[in-house]
């Protein structure tokens, strides 16, 4: 569906600063304006749009974070790389993500309008990811007021802890619809619903899931009972988390056809004009985290180089490198299908094919979250099993050949053996081992995990430009905001990325 209204309406109510009656004159049912908008009709675009976007916009991090690099054939991006962020930096965080969640609000809204409380619950599910991903990197942002446009033209700012704490209690209620709605009551939602397929049981799973991350978010802040006291009561409404093999993922048919490849494939493979992604390249630190640990996942991640360089068949760079390097064609690319030359039969590693379903929460990234609350005491379980179920998770979604046997002989390694003499911090353990996992899937779920924990330790960029910068901690609010919004902005004070924190971060 080309739903463009949405978009018309929060530029121009931005832009131009019209009321919400501007789109009254016409109320001829045939005109796709919010009003008639079904639910059914909205979600699979805005599903698409926001796994796509988690998937694919935040390259920056995963850059930041140790996992890629910049080819040795492109020019430095001193900004970038440099730690030198200005209100342009990253802008379609904020513009992008804000139009998804108009699209999310249409749904919303139009749900309780018709009475269709399983769209209502995904609709809250969806805003708790969105709004997370705008704290997660500005901190305070509008919220509660965010699409009441018409009564509040200049958008006031939420504190980022207020917003956590709405989105949790938003949660709550999703699961209590869920728990009581009927799938025939909500129209078409089976087809509708390019996640789950209107399963509703998956969907009080990814909220508890979703609930759970925002929690383990704040562990520095709530502390182990502050924590526990929040997952009692995800724990009490029996929906469980994501397992094994339970991913959260869309797939609305894509295809190797123009403008309906998968998108991380798209972005980082292949795009659907034929075109290789040459930019993003093995770093150095993660490629050789891994090859020097005897972690067979680095095939995976990474493809093969083309042409070996150097003698070597995996071939990365250090994060900042400004040489010129024409070999760098020939290097490893990001999006690993698996050891040889690619073969689409095989469907190896991250990028598996133009047609595979693109992921929106992973099942590792869930039971990860899980060990961590069990070690930190705030979730009954075992801390040792569920943290081997997530290592053994992450190498059955990447379709390691003899994953059993793998695995066990991975989880049998000082480095990663639970009982190690040197993994007396279990902590550092479990987060290590889901920094590795997450390589490619979510750069900005490691970039706050390294802002609240400090894990890993990874290298600083190599780049000149940086001076004494380190990563940032959060980013400056784009530039839109302080042209078109600009006593909200500006009263949240200066934002210096290098000082300033997100809330979470103690």
């Amino acid at each position: 569906m080309k739903k463009i209204v949405s978009i018309i309406l929060l530029s121009i109510l931005i832009f131009t600063g019209c009321k919400d009656e501007f789109f009254d004159i016409n109320d001829s049912p045939n005109k796709a304006i919010e009003d008639n908008m079904t639910p059914s009709l909205v979600l699979p675009r805005a599903l698409h749009r926001m796994a796509a976007f988690s998937a694919t916009n935040y390259d920056v991090y995963h850059r930041w974070l140790g996992y890629w690099s910049r080819s040795g054939t492109y020019g430095p991006n001193t900004d970038e790389e440099g730690y030198n962020l200005t209100s342009s930096f990253q802008r379609s965080s904020w513009l992008d993500m804000y139009d998804i969640l108009k699209d999310v609000d249409v749904i919303e809204n139009n749900a309780q309008a018709r009475e269709e409380t399983a769209y209502i619950a995904i609709a809250k599910i969806l805003k708790s990811v969105g709004f997370m991903h705008l704290v997660d990197q500005y901190n305070n942002v509008p919220y509660s007021k965010a699409f009441d446009l018409a009564n509040n033209l200049l958008t006031p700012y939420d504190k980022g802890e207020d917003v956590y704490a709405d989105l949790i209690v938003q949660l709550d209620s999703a699961d209590m619809l869920l728990r009581s709605a009927v799938v025939a009551n909500n129209l078409d939602l089976t087809t509708a619903d390019i996640m789950f397929k209107g399963n509703l049981s998956m969907w009080r799973k990814l909220g508890n899931s979703q609930r759970l991350r925002l929690i383990i978010h704040q562990s520095e802040k709530l502390g182990t009972s502050g924590m526990k006291t929040e997952i009692d009561k995800i724990v009490a409404n029996g929906g469980g988390f994501l397992g094994v093999g339970e991913t959260a993922e869309v797939q609305p048919k894509y295809g190797k056809d123009v403008g309906k490849q998968n998108p991380f494939w798209n972005s980082f493979k292949i795009n659907d004009a034929g075109g290789l992604d040459n930019f993003n390249r093995a770093n150095n630190y993660f490629l050789h985290l891994l090859m020097d640990n005897n972690d067979i996942r680095y095939k995976y991640f990474y493809s093969e180089a083309s042409s070996p360089t150097n003698g070597e068949n995996y071939y990365g760079f250090d994060y900042g490198y400004a040489g010129d390097d024409k070999s760098a064609a020939q290097s490893s690319d990001v999006a690993g299908t698996g050891p040889g030359a690619y073969n689409p039969e095989r469907g190896l590693g991250i990028g598996k094919g133009p047609d595979m379903a693109q992921w929106f929460f992973t099942s590792f990234e869930s039971l990860f979250l899980q060990a961590e609350a069990i070690q930190r005491g705030a979730l009954s379980g075992d801390a040792k099993t569920t943290y081997e179920t997530a290592v053994k998770e992450s190498f059955s979604w990447l379709k390691v050949i003899d994953v059993d046997q793998e695995v066990a002989t991975y989880l049998s390694r000082p480095f990663a053996n639970w009982n190690s003499e040197g993994n007396t911090d279990k902590l550092k353990l479990i987060l290590t081992q889901k920094y590795i996992s997450m390589c490619g899937i979510n750069g900005l779920e490691t970039w706050t995990d390294y802002r609240r924990t400090g894990i890993p330790n990874v290298p600083l960029s190599v780049s000149d430009s940086r001076g004494s910068k380190v990563i940032p901690l959060r980013l400056i609010y784009p530039q839109e905001e302080y042209q078109y919004n600009a006593a909200n902005a500006t009263a949240e004070g200066t934002i210096d990325p290098q000082t300033s924190k997100i809330f979470w971060d103690n």
